[in-house]
């Protein structure tokens, strides 16, 4: 599927057992997941791409919706002047780079890009 500005694009879970988590949803739904070092794993298979970053903290709300958008900059920028505040400057991880923001109503949100 090609990547669209400003649609939802991935959706993150946190997980206190990558392992019991990944157990969990392969053997009840038939995902499928892809390791990217020991704290973060990728799932597929699921009608939504996704994945779970493994936290010692408690899980208060585990679900991080993830847009995607080419330009970084530019939707940061769109994101502040829309009224958004920004609570992870961007950085870089394996296959691309992401800011997180809240949203007027105090949801956090992520927006990533490849490029």
């Amino acid at each position: 599927m090609k990547n669209t500005n400003t649609l939802i694009n991935y959706v993150e879970f946190k997980a206190t057992d990558l392992e019991k988590v990944k157990d969990f949803y392969s053997q009840t739904f038939g995902w499928t997941f892809t390791d990217y070092g020991p704290t973060y794993t990728a799932f597929s298979e699921s009608g939504l791409e996704g994945g779970f970053e493994l936290t010692e903290d408690p899980i208060v709300n585990g679900a991080l919706i993830v847009l995607y958008h080419e330009n970084l900059l530019e939707i940061k920028d769109k994101v502040v002047e829309a009224g958004g505040v920004i609570v992870k400057e961007i950085f870089s991880f394996p296959g691309g780079s992401r800011f997180h923001f809240e949203d007027p109503a105090g949801n956090e949100l992520a927006i990533w890009s490849d490029k």
